[in-house]
């Protein structure tokens, strides 16, 4: 049978595996937090389930270019395909250099903005499954701007603290990049609600 036009991919499945991907990511990552060994091992772990969102990114991407109909805009597509990755991306780049600096101890600040990472994560898996019919998703966009707005907090005075206490300057200098990376980690999270916010208020 002849089809006039491309069958429409499931971009909603798609979505939700690439977000459930983010969310194992930040769990493994919080499971590192909380049990501060074989940092190696954890590191590798999470390294993996970041080249397999990178494949479902891609698919992503590819049926796109490959289809005709969407569910909502193109643009907006690729643009939470792209945010979800980059979470993904910043969750490893957060495991791998606590391998790559020699991190011995993490503080109570890392431990708690890893958490605000994990939550926002579920918020995010949360809200992609419910894009099908936009129930409750802007409810898991709003947790995810206050988690943000906590995060941020903490990143701030915990630098700003680093200044003030640090007594070596290498450590100091690896803090603050660990620091940064969190908070661009809540960072991207918030640009993942900024999207969804958009879509619902496309669509609806």
């Amino acid at each position: 049978m002849l089809r006039l036009l491309p069958v429409e991919p499931k971009f909603f499945e798609l979505f939700e595996r690439q977000s459930a991907v983010v969310l194992e990511a930040a769990r493994a990552l919080q499971e590192m937090a909380y049990h501060y060994d074989r940092v190696g091992e954890r590191a590798q772990a999470i390294k993996d389930l970041e080249s397999r969102g990178d494949h479902i990114t891609h698919e992503v991407i590819d049926n796109l270019n490959r289809t005709f109909i969407t569910p909502f805009d193109r643009e907006d597509i690729h643009a939470l395909a792209s945010a979800l990755d980059d979470v993904l991306d910043n969750i490893e780049g957060v495991s791998s250099r606590f391998e790559l600096f020699q991190i011995k101890k993490i503080t109570p600040e890392t431990v708690h903005l890893i958490s605000i990472i994990e939550k926002s994560c579920i918020a995010i898996h949360e809200a992609v499954k419910h894009l099908r019919d936009f129930r409750r998703v802007l409810e898991y966009c709003v947790q995810i701007n206050q988690l943000e707005n906590e995060a941020d907090h903490i990143s701030r005075t915990s630098t700003a603290r680093l200044f003030e206490e640090a007594a070596d300057f290498r450590e100091l200098i690896k803090w603050k990049e660990l620091y940064g990376r969190l908070e661009a980690t809540t960072d991207d999270c918030e640009d993942v609600a900024n999207i969804l916010e958009g879509i619902v208020v496309k669509n609806t």
